[in-house]
């Protein structure tokens, strides 16, 4: 059993996305419990990667594998895990992605995969997000956590727009707003009206960590 959650936190951290296809799919033969391979190997060697990037000795291609590798597994195992109404303690509701106007994926996707290890409800709408699309399922989700970003100097004010826009629904103060991206500023942060600014993958998830209690 070990062995398993070893090989898939190994496959992992060195981003090999077949590998930890392969292995999610072995331990669901072998009758493992699914939350527990999700910990112990998927979550595990993410940890890991997200610690070596944090400390710069892993860089932005290495981290972006490892994401892609845990997707892979994950993609395997959370069917397996409602099929058995099996549920991990989730940390908050999380609605994540890119405004509109902007088609930059990978450092939104990074934030999302290091979050869902985090054990956040991640629901990620991907890019190009319209103003609308984001209100509209921070309500339907009741979410915790509004996650902006904007990877481009032009697309930067569609945060503060879409923060506006959650102030005349009246949502502002049920959700808290995170804004990142390249171009992105603490000073920024304050200036557009959101709770905080994450810089990096890491610190987005020790943001969400304190702005939800955990």
């Amino acid at each position: 059993m070990a062995d398993v959650f070893e090989l898939l936190s190994k496959a992992v951290f060195e981003g090999e996305i077949e590998d930890a296809e392969d292995l999610a799919k072995r331990a669901l033969s072998e009758w493992l419990d699914p939350l527990s391979v999700i910990e112990k190997g998927c979550v595990d060697g993410i940890e890991k990667a997200g610690d070596l990037f944090a400390k710069g000795e892993y860089f932005l291609p290495e981290l972006v594998a490892a994401a892609e590798a845990m997707k892979a597994a994950m993609a395997v195992l959370e069917p397996a895990l409602s099929e058995q109404k099996g549920e991990r303690k989730s940390l908050g509701r999380v609605v994540l992605g890119t405004v509109h106007g902007d088609i930059h994926d990978i450092g939104k996707s990074i934030v999302g995969s290091m979050l869902s290890a985090a054990g956040f409800s991640v629901h990620d709408l991907g890019v190009d997000v319209s103003n609308e699309t984001f209100v509209n399922k921070v309500k339907e989700v009741s979410a915790d956590i509004l996650g902006l970003s904007a990877l481009l100097t032009t697309t930067m004010p569609r945060q503060q727009e879409v923060i506006e826009m959650l102030r005349a629904e009246g949502l502002r103060d049920k959700v808290k707003v995170i804004v990142g991206g390249a171009p992105v500023t603490q000073e920024w942060a304050d200036k557009c009206g959101a709770d905080a600014f994450a810089e990096d993958a890491i610190r987005a998830v020790q943001v969400a960590k304190r702005l939800t209690g955990n």
